[in-house]
């Protein structure tokens, strides 16, 4: 009896494993990204259950290593991405999209600051605190969750219109090219991708969809 589960469980996790290496598309539409269908020169890391993880090496810190950063493989200008993401106490992420060129995504591109701001007020909410768009905006409500707990962000750009959606309330809902800094372009299309700031961090079920 104990042989029979043993290998039913390891055919469960090589059905696991073998599903989270390729691409697939949904009945929405939507193209679900393992960790083999994203660029990375990081130590971004394929779990059986589905979910990549991120576990900085000895001495990376900070956010300027872009090569390191979990890039989706093609350009994209009007989209759908959505995905869930984890981090510890203190954690510090972002999701980039219209990204021109990953040589440095902090200026050719937009970023969704992703941060441990649990507890802070609406209206204390600034563009560095969790669902801002870094030099643009702040969130309008402060939908962050306890470290360790599960997200989920939705982000919809169509045309110039940017739509972020985190944890099942509209955070962000504007025209970015009227509210954009003078000094940053919005690009038609771009990369999307997400952050490596040198601290642990999960994400699942990345999807995206073009509109």
């Amino acid at each position: 009896m104990n042989r029979i589960l043993f290998l039913l469980a390891a055919n469960v996790l090589l059905f696991q494993t073998v599903e989270a290496q390729h691409p697939e598309k949904n009945g929405a539409g939507f193209t679900k990204l393992p960790l083999s269908a994203l660029k990375t020169d990081g130590n971004w890391q394929q779990q059986a259950n589905g979910e990549i993880y991120l576990e900085p090496r000895e001495g990376e810190v900070g956010w300027k290593r872009y090569n390191h950063y979990l890039t989706l493989p093609e350009k994209y200008g009007n989209f759908i991405v959505d995905f869930e993401y984890k981090h510890g106490e203190g954690g510090n992420s972002g999701l980039y999209f219209r990204v021109s060129d990953m040589v440095d995504p902090t200026v050719h591109g937009f970023e969704i600051q992703i941060l441990d701001s649990l507890g802070k007020a609406d209206e204390e909410m600034g563009h560095h605190d969790n669902g801002g768009i870094i030099k643009t905006k702040g969130a309008d409500k402060n939908m962050s969750k306890k470290a360790g707990e599960w997200n989920r962000m939705t982000v919809k750009m169509k045309g110039n219109n940017l739509t972020v959606t985190l944890n099942g309330e509209v955070v962000q809902s504007l025209n970015l090219d009227r509210k954009r800094p003078e000094e940053k372009q919005l690009h038609k299309e771009g990369f999307i991708s997400i952050q490596d700031h040198g601290l642990p961090f999960w994400v699942r079920n990345i999807q995206v969809k073009k509109l």
